[in-house]
């Protein structure tokens, strides 16, 4: 690893101007802060958190929709964990649990279809978000809903897909990345070919890294090496796991299933063609057509920069209300809500101007 970063140094000094990396991955966000990574590159090297924390990027009218569907009468709504407290334009779906809404937590959407099995007289809505990586398993369950013939049991899908959004940050101007740090986890279903325009369209290096230091700082020289040489390309640094081809399994249930959809983006708005909604052949499984939720027409929390931050126009510390009226206790963005937001991971390890720091 000393070697690596003695490379990283000499690459970036024969460089000579800022050099703006941005990692996908809200985990990878964290690593980098909690390994301290950011602290051992060189002064013209910034790192950016982009739009790759699924709870930061799940859009006000889909929490407000799913917060809907928990009211109606005879319904229980299911999600994982860090849903429950990102805000919607009113509350969360924690604190409509609070006013008598049915919100649970689900380890695995199996066992909201469990549920649906055992409470043949209620309607069980799993409420689906999250990128490549956890839609599969949605897709999955539907297929067991479809097997058993569960007629109680729906999903409102809410899925963001990583390729679109990298595509509306590279054409947004304000957006200055010279090299992405793209998701592991996403790529062992995507594989490396559905992130070849980033190179081939806009002339940007990226490498797939994994999640330990050594593998993200290789990541990093990888990129600098490109930059280096004038190339771009899309390089795997975690071969291991990520195989060139991805998990066309898991991708052709994603395809049975879903079908991409406009969706929307917290802070950052519609992006054509980048969520996932279920095909009309599952409709009967679409929590979305069966209860028909009204569209939110909520704006984001005033004062709250979580849209900049998701494209790495900002970071957290340039935020109004960083640290003061938003903290992970009581957050006002979905980036302060989730362990792998960036405001979350800023707040915990960051130092602040002055060197104190929150953790």
């Amino acid at each position: 690893m000393r070697r690596m970063l003695e490379e990283v140094a000499s690459i970036a000094a024969d460089l000579d101007r800022p050099i703006k990396l941005m990692e996908v991955c809200g985990t990878h966000t964290v690593e980098i802060f909690r390994t301290g990574i950011r602290g051992l590159l060189p002064k013209n090297i910034s790192l950016l958190s982009g739009p790759g924390c699924p709870v930061c990027v799940t859009s006000v009218r889909d929490v407000d929709a799913a917060i809907d569907i928990a009211r109606r009468p005879g319904v229980i709504l299911g999600t994982f964990g860090d849903m429950m407290r990102v805000p919607g334009g009113r509350e969360s779906l924690l604190e409509a649990r609070s006013e008598g809404a049915d919100v649970r937590v689900f380890y695995s959407p199996l066992d909201a279809l469990a549920l649906a099995e055992r409470e043949p007289d209620r309607e069980v809505v799993f409420f689906g978000t999250g990128f490549e990586t956890t839609s599969p398993l949605i897709a999955g369950t539907l297929e067991a809903a479809e097997s058993s013939d569960r007629a109680n049991f729906s999903v409102y899908a809410a899925f963001k897909l990583v390729p679109p959004a990298l595509a509306a940050l590279l054409d947004s101007p304000d957006v200055k990345v010279d090299g992405f740090i793209l998701p592991g986890h996403v790529s062992t279903i995507l594989g490396l070919e559905p992130y070849r325009f980033v190179a081939e369209k806009y002339q940007k290096p990226s490498v797939i890294t994994g999640f330990a230091a050594e593998e993200i700082i290789k990541g990093i020289l990888m990129i600098l090496r490109q930059l280096a040489e004038g190339g771009s390309m899309v390089e795997n640094a975690y071969p291991s796991v990520v195989r060139h081809d991805g998990n066309p399994r898991a991708r052709a249930l994603l395809d049975r299933y879903f079908e991409p959809v406009e969706a929307w983006w917290r802070g950052i708005g519609p992006i054509p063609a980048s969520g996932l909604g279920l095909r009309p052949t599952y409709s009967r499984f679409d929590a979305a057509r069966r209860f028909e939720p009204p569209i939110s027409g909520a704006a984001e929390p005033r004062l709250c920069s979580c849209g900049d931050i998701l494209r790495g126009v900002k970071i957290p510390t340039e935020c109004k209300l960083f640290g003061r009226g938003c903290t992970p206790e009581h957050p006002v963005g979905p980036c302060m809500v989730s362990t792998e937001g960036s405001c979350a991971a800023y707040y915990k390890y960051a130092d602040l101007e002055g060197g104190a720091s929150h953790g």
